[in-house]
C-alpha cells in the first residue's frame, strides 16, 4: 500500500493543530501535510511531528497571507521579486519542518506572459533549491477562479521544457476528476512526472470513497505502478474527521 498522509489543515479541525498531530498518528497515518504553516513557529510544529512519530510531507508556497489573498505569485508578472521573497521564507519554513516537497503556487493569471512568468520563476526555483522536491498543481477554475495551472497537459509541457529534476506534479484526483472526468486516465498519461498525490471524494471533495472515481482501484495501480511518494488525503469531512477513516487502508 502507498503511504498516507493526513491534510492537517483540512482534516481534524475539530480539534487544535496541536493536537491534530497525535489524532492522525492514532488514525493510522504516517506523515502530515500542512497547507499553510506560517502563523505557527516551526520549531513547534516539528517537534509536535517528531512526538507523534510523524513526518511532516508537504508544505505550500506562498506565505502567508492566504485568508482573502492571492493564491500564489508565481504566473503573475511584475510578482518576480515577491514571488523569490516568499519562496526563500517557504524554504527556511521546510528546512526546520524537515519537508522536502514544496508546493508552488501559480496565482491567478493568464495568457503568453504569464506562462513565460510561471516558467521563468520554476527555472530560478528548481536551482535555488536543488535539495527539495517542488510540485506544481492543477487546479480547476471553478474551485479557485482564474488559477493560471488548470491544465495537466500544460503542466507536463512546462516541466518537460524546465527539465530539472526536482520539480515535478503534484496530482490531485479531485481537480483531475472535474476537469476531465476520468482522473484515473490522467494518472496514468502522468504517472512519469508525479511526485506527490492529494486525494478526495467527487464531486463533494468530501471523504475519498469509492463512487464516480474507484479508490480501490487506484491504489492497488499504485502499488503496481511503483509509486513511491505520499497520498495525502485533502479533502472536508463531512462530520468528524475520525467517523470518516473508513477509506483508509490499515495494516
Amino acid at each position: 500500500m502507498p503511504r498516507f498522509a493526513a491534510n492537517l489543515t483540512r482534516l481534524f479541525t475539530e480539534m487544535p493543530m496541536d493536537e491534530r498531530f497525535d489524532a492522525a498518528a492514532r488514525a493510522g497515518f504516517t506523515g502530515v501535510e500542512i497547507l499553510f504553516p506560517y502563523d505557527i513557529p516551526a520549531d513547534h510544529l516539528s517537534r509536535l511531528a517528531l512526538a507523534a512519530g510523524l513526518e511532516i510531507v508537504l508544505i505550500n508556497t506562498p506565505p502567508p497571507n492566504w485568508s482573502g489573498g492571492p493564491r500564489g505569485f508565481a504566473a503573475i508578472p511584475g510578482q518576480e521579486q515577491r514571488f523569490r521573497d516568499n519562496f526563500d521564507r517557504t524554504l527556511r519554513f521546510a528546512q526546520v519542518l524537515h519537508a522536502r516537497q514544496i508546493h508552488i503556487m501559480s496565482g491567478a493569471a493568464d495568457g503568453p506572459e504569464a506562462r513565460a512568468t510561471f516558467t521563468k520563476n520554476l527555472a530560478w526555483a528548481v536551482k535555488r533549491a536543488p535539495h527539495a522536491s517542488l510540485n506544481i498543481k492543477v487546479i480547476n477554475r471553478d474551485y479557485m477562479p482564474g488559477y493560471f495551472l488548470s491544465d495537466f497537459d500544460l503542466a507536463a509541457e512546462i516541466i518537460a521544457e524546465i527539465g530539472a529534476p526536482n520539480l515535478g506534479l503534484q496530482f490531485d484526483t479531485y481537480h483531475a476528476q472535474v476537469l476531465s472526468g476520468d482522473a484515473l486516465g490522467l494518472w496514468r498519461k502522468h504517472a512519469g512526472i508525479i511526485r506527490h498525490i492529494q486525494i478526495a471524494g467527487f464531486p463533494g471533495r468530501h471523504e475519498p470513497i469509492d463512487g464516480a472515481f474507484n479508490f480501490t482501484a487506484f491504489f492497488a495501480e499504485l502499488d503496481q505502478s511503483g509509486y513511491r511518494g505520499w497520498v495525502s488525503g485533502e479533502y472536508d469531512p463531512e462530520h468528524l474527521t475520525e467517523n470518516g477513516l473508513g477509506w483508509l487502508p490499515r495494516g
